[in-house]
């Protein structure tokens, strides 16, 4: 598949890194030669510096025939007149990154289709959705539903205490029918696990299973569910605003914010939230604030090391859950073996949202979720395919996937070595990076 990238800053280098592992032809085209050098010389892809509002550089990009043109500069406006023009010389599919929610209702969406921009993507409304999810489920790490919520994907950090530390895989399989572990998160890494892998303190599960046995994944994890009523936020930020919008009367929130002129504006943007100008990374603004009355603490300032460094210390105060931005990829394995809870990446999102878009997948009832060095997809199972052909367990599936679960006649269910998989299957597949072009092979 040839995609076309314009925008070489932090949400559209990452998406280079990450495409050009799964063998995709890739051009990246921004101003900046600095930005591209380093990309040019590291990476699997071709890089072009020029105007992306450019017709000759678009051509010269070969835009004329590219199946994904993406445009991620920081400029809607460019974003948006990009896609436009690509469209209009012949790429198939355009997505183009916003920053105005004004966007994204639907009365809006006939006029972008109009134009020819086929998708929108806004980081900060992804980033407000899944900081939202994390309130409602306080003991996960990641939550994703498919179907409605027919197979669930949790993400969960054991403590010494959990009763499943020091099982192997292959005994659980004996006794437990109601989930299935997808994958391990230790040590920075992103483990596909086997049937002789023991589960660790402080790794990371990710469960399959169904909304009726999601409950039980409390007991086996040692985890409780902390009903969240008041939130306080560090930072006045878009993804804020966002969401104390998207919540509604839902949460009380208050917002300290160390910008002056930003807590100006904020009473009329967040008209049902407290406003507390100050620098919530100081202690003594935080005792002032209450902070041990509040159930959450979202940290949400620009600097990564920040917002995991003020988690850690709502977490002393007593709050029970902590979200934390962290825009920094590198420091994301960091901050999940500390004990801050739920870590929030815009990239990340972006990129779960444009890897389900290059699987060619309804971007209705479909979904991907992208972690830092794994994916999760959902793929309807075309006819005559190859994962059709045999049963599971004779597949002899890549050892950097594994199928996670399924859902068959509206119906989820788990999947073990001798369930055959048919075709209108929607099947959910966890595999690390690098391989979702083996994954597209199976299912077309």
């Amino acid at each position: 598949m040839k995609i076309v990238i314009v925008g070489a800053g932090e949400v559209g280098s990452h998406l280079a890194k990450l495409l050009s592992r799964e063998e995709q032809d890739i051009v990246l085209v921004d101003k900046d030669a600095n930005r591209l050098a380093n990309l040019d010389a590291n990476y699997n892809l071709m890089t072009l510096c020029g105007s992306p509002t450019s017709f000759s550089i678009m051509r010269e990009a070969g835009v004329d025939d590219c199946d994904l043109f993406i445009a991620v500069t920081p400029y809607e406006t460019t974003n948006v007149t990009a896609c436009a023009m690509a469209k209009s010389i012949g790429a198939k599919k355009t997505v183009a990154r916003i920053d105005n929610y004004e966007f994204m209702i639907d009365e809006s969406q006939e006029f972008f289709t109009k134009i020819g921009v086929d998708y929108l993507i806004y980081p900060e409304f992804l980033a407000a959705q899944e900081i939202m999810t994390s309130l409602k489920r306080s003991w996960v790490r990641h939550w994703f539903e498919l179907h409605d919520g027919e197979i669930i994907l949790v993400g969960v950090k054991l403590r010494d205490t959990a009763p499943l530390i020091g099982k192997q895989l292959k005994d659980l399989a004996f006794v437990q029918r109601n989930f299935h572990i997808s994958a391990i998160k230790r040590n920075h890494e992103t483990i596909i696990p086997r049937g002789d892998d023991i589960i660790r303190a402080n790794d990371i599960l990710y469960f399959t299973t169904t909304r009726d046995h999601v409950d039980d994944l409390l007991d086996l994890c040692g985890k409780v569910q902390h009903d969240i009523k008041r939130v306080l936020i560090m930072g006045g930020s878009r993804i804020a605003i966002r969401l104390v919008a998207m919540a509604g009367e839902e949460y009380s929130f208050k917002i300290i914010e160390s910008n002056l002129e930003v807590c100006k504006h904020l009473p009329e943007k967040c008209p049902n939230c407290e406003i507390v100008h100050g620098d919530a990374r100081d202690f003594d603004v935080l005792r002032e604030e209450g902070i041990e009355d509040f159930d959450a603490f979202i940290a949400l300032a620009e600097s990564s090391e920040s917002n995991i460094l003020s988690c850690l210390t709502a977490k002393e105060f007593g709050v029970d859950k902590t979200i934390a931005e962290v825009e920094n990829i590198q420091f994301i394995s960091e901050a999940e073996g500390l004990n801050i809870g739920t870590i929030i990446n815009k990239k990340l999102l972006a990129s779960s949202k444009i890897f389900q878009i290059l699987l060619d997948a309804d971007i209705n009832s479909s979904k991907c979720l992208a972690l830092t060095d794994a994916e999760v997809a959902e793929i309807e199972v075309k006819p005559k395919s190859k994962i059709t052909r045999a049963a599971v367990k004779d597949l002899n599936l890549s050892r950097d996937m594994t199928i996670a679960g399924l859902i068959r006649d509206g119906q989820g269910m788990l999947v073990n070595g001798n369930t055959v998989i048919q075709p209108g299957d929607h099947v959910v597949v966890f595999c690390l990076t690098g391989a979702i072009h083996k994954v597209e092979k199976l299912f077309n």
